[in-house]
């Protein structure tokens, strides 16, 4: 009786939340439980267990200046909410055949080798970790896991029990998909994030790497991470527009440290 009591009144508090925000959606986890569960996924990539190679920021210094600066744009731009909550830790992932970056929750970062050497412009690149990061901001993967996992699962997960679901949590983030809505706020985000008086990058730099996509003929093996929906095109129109509506810089900028990022991981 007692649990099922305090699970109502937990259910009512989060419904209560979310009708007092109209962007909010309905997330059963705390913000501390994005932070956990970003830490734990760091360090399980960062293990031998996980099969991928981190590249270490000493030995590449360069490459992770630039993600770094790119970051720092972002953060600086004063639309994230969590700005000063989570880490936005940036880590390479070697691996020259994989178009694929993503964020977990609690900002922590990764982008593969293959998306920087395909990308022609860091206006593309800011673009993309624009829209990644949003999704850890808009905390998008938590609100997933929110509809994938039973209420009363996840509610013993917040109250520290059954710890043991929380590690098979972790690695099921990895392949996390997002809703269509989610993927459109994240692209409307990324605008927004790169939408700033400054103007390092240019504010629609998603829609160049969409753009790219789709001139190659790739759109039909969009990476995991930005989803297959809705269309590549629409999405470029999509940026585009909200770009023109904010009255953002839109003339690519594509700093010399980008070439000096590939160059020094050996493209």
């Amino acid at each position: 009786m007692k649990k099922g009591f305090l699970l109502s009144i937990f259910i009512l508090i989060i419904f209560v939340s979310c009708k007092k925000d109209k962007d909010a959606k309905i997330n059963i986890f705390p913000v501390e439980k994005d932070k956990e569960l970003g830490a734990q996924m760091d360090a399980y990539i960062n293990s031998d267990s996980s099969g991928m190679v981190v590249l270490r920021e000493d030995q590449y210094p360069i490459s992770y200046g630039r993600l770094k600066q790119i970051r720092n744009y972002i953060l600086a731009s004063g639309k994230l909410k969590y700005k000063n909550d989570f880490p936005w830790k940036v880590t390479i992932i070697r691996d020259d055949n994989t178009l694929n970056a993503f964020a977990t929750p609690g900002g922590y970062m990764y982008v593969y080798t293959g998306l920087i050497k395909y990308l022609e412009s860091e206006d593309h690149l800011a673009g993309v970790m624009g829209h990644e990061m949003a999704h850890a901001d808009r905390r998008h993967g938590t609100s997933q896991m929110s509809k994938q996992y039973g209420v009363e699962t996840l509610f013993s997960l917040v109250l520290g029990q059954n710890k043991g679901m929380l590690g098979q949590m972790t690695e099921g983030l990895l392949s996390l998909k997002f809703s269509r809505e989610d993927e459109n706020d994240a692209d409307d985000y990324s605008v927004q994030y790169l939408c700033q008086s400054s103007a390092e990058y240019s504010a629609d730099g998603a829609a160049g790497f969409f753009e790219k996509l789709l001139a190659s003929g790739s759109g039909s093996n969009t990476p995991a991470f930005l989803s297959t929906h809705p269309s590549e095109d629409d999405r470029v129109k999509n940026i585009k527009a909200k770009a023109s509506s904010l009255g953002c810089s839109v003339t690519e900028k594509n700093p010399n440290g980008f070439q000096q990022m590939k160059q020094e991981l050996g493209f």
